[in-house]
């Protein structure tokens, strides 16, 4: 049986590091936590993305607040979606309770209570940083992904954004492109068929429902100027902390068409955006995306391929992206082979397919001499879960049980007027507040349509006007008509005279 002093010396040799790491909590043997053994996780693999998953009320948010906090210690700005709006207060300082002495106690790690700097941000009427982006953002690929078009419908939708780009019309919300849909199926069916080639009115109708259902979900709110831009998720405040940007998102849990829209296009921006990073000792950003099963949920297969290629790429730029769920297998498989840091508290065997669902996620776990996995994932506590990461050659860390150390700020919510001071100090809201509405597709060809209607009703009254002179008799006829009238009068005249002079006679 593996001695306290042999499961010591494994934690300790296999979760220490030449460079910087953070200390997620220390290790657990038999139920009970070992003083002294910290579990810890590079800085240099974070942006090898991760997963932290279990059931509900088992730890997940504070993990998270947890990481956010050191993090943002080391200067390194992390982005939160956050579903439940249990996050934001990070932003004020925390208290040491009993049972938070206690734990650090445990551990031999020092608590001291801190406040983090907040961005509060929001995809819908909320208050906050409102995040928006344009359809000429997305681009026709991604943009026809996110719809589930067909291939060819998405075809359509290329030329859509071909002919835009050739008659300088920007696509910036959804009106653009419904108006432009409408344009290219009546007035302007004969330019596009004469440049473009025949588009069926079938397969634009399809397309024009689609974004009807994504403006349905709130996408008529995000798309649109003026547009996020990325290096504001990269700020660091006066104390060198990163900061904490927190999407706000508790008003589209039954939207996840808009959530995961906004969520594929910041990905896809920021790949696009950031220069190449290679192997860097830290991040650039750590991504949080929380109820991550919202995404894969909804995804259609050609989303989910985007999202793993992203996935795959993005870590290069030095972006580190988190996915947080109940179950690890919400994930799929595709991506969650991309994940190098999992931290798994604890699931609940109700059921059959609970306990199958144990089953699987104990089997993608490396194997321990220390513990029974699928044991354990049912008898962690709350703030308890597995953790497993990349040291620094990129080669898995032994599972450890690990109790996790409290968070340094606040454990619940900000009120109402905690949240107004926020935004009323945030240069971003101000930045960001002002909706523009400059002229685009739709105002373009509204006008471009105006014009061609009044073309047709003065060519239209200039036809009538010739037509209406051509049935007029010209001045010689009126004449002419006028002469014969006289003659034929006079001449009536003279007869009627004639006979007169007759009678008389006789």
């Amino acid at each position: 049986m593996a001695t306290v002093t042999d499961f010591t010396k494994h934690i300790n040799e296999n979760y220490t590091f030449k460079g910087e790491s953070i200390v997620l909590g220390g290790a657990i043997l038999n139920g009970e936590a070992v003083a002294d053994t910290f579990v810890k996780v590079p800085l240099k693999t974070l942006n090898r993305h991760g997963l932290i998953a279990g059931a509900t009320g088992t730890g997940k948010t504070k993990t998270i607040q947890v990481l956010s906090e050191q993090l943002s210690s080391f200067g390194i700005p992390v982005l939160m979606m956050d579903i439940k709006g249990d996050f934001s207060g990070i932003a004020k300082e925390g208290e040491e309770k009993p049972f938070i002495t206690e734990r650090h106690t445990k551990l031999n790690i020092p608590f001291s209570v801190q406040s983090f700097p907040v961005e509060l941000m929001s995809l819908s009427q909320q208050d906050g940083v409102r995040l928006r982006a344009t359809v000429s953002e997305f681009g026709p690929v991604l943009f026809s992904r996110i719809l589930d078009l067909n291939d060819t419908q998405a075809g359509v939708v290329a030329v859509i954004f071909k002919y835009c780009d050739d008659n300088q019309m920007p696509l910036l919300d959804l009106k653009d492109i419904k108006k432009v849909i409408n344009y290219i199926t009546e007035e302007g069916k004969n330019e596009i068929t004469e440049n473009y080639g025949k588009i069926s009115t079938a397969t634009t109708g399809i397309i024009l429902r689609k974004i009807i259902e994504l403006e349905q979900q709130g996408g008529a709110i995000f798309f649109g100027e003026k547009s996020f831009e990325i290096d504001d998720l990269m700020r660091i405040d006066e104390n060198g902390n990163g900061y904490v940007n927190i999407i706000r998102l508790t008003d589209i849990q039954d939207k996840p068409k808009l959530f995961s829209t906004f969520m594929l296009s910041l990905l896809a921006e920021i790949y696009q955006q950031m220069p190449e990073k290679g192997d860097v000792e830290q991040p650039e950003l750590v991504i949080f995306i929380d109820e991550a099963h919202l995404i894969f949920n909804e995804a259609s297969n050609a989303l989910l391929n985007q999202i793993e290629t992203i996935i795959k790429l993005i870590r290069s730029k030095g972006i580190g992206v988190y996915f947080v769920t109940q179950n690890p297998m919400d994930v799929p498989a595709s991506v969650l082979a991309q994940l190098g840091l999992k931290i798994q508290h604890a699931l609940r065997a109700f059921t059959a397919n609970d306990r199958q669902a144990i089953k699987q996620t104990a089997e993608n776990y490396p194997l321990s001499d220390y513990y029974k996995t699928a044991e354990v994932l049912t008898s962690l506590g709350i703030g308890e879960a597995f953790v497993t990461a990349l040291n620094e050659k990129g080669i898995p860390t032994p599972l450890a049980a690990t109790m996790m150390r409290a968070p340094m700020s606040r454990m619940d919510i900000l009120n109402d007027t905690e949240i107004a001071e926020i935004n009323s100090k945030s240069k971003l809201v101000k930045k960001y507040s002002e909706e523009i509405d400059r002229d685009s597709a739709y105002e373009l060809l509204t006008k471009k349509i105006e014009s061609a209607n009044q073309q047709a009703e003065a060519a239209q009254e200039t036809q009538q006007e010739a037509k209406r002179k051509s049935s007029e008799p010209s001045t010689t006829e009126v004449i002419g008509k006028s002469v014969v009238k006289v003659v034929t009068s006079a001449t009536f005249i003279r007869g009627v005279f004639g006979v007169l002079s007759k009678i008389f006679k006789r």
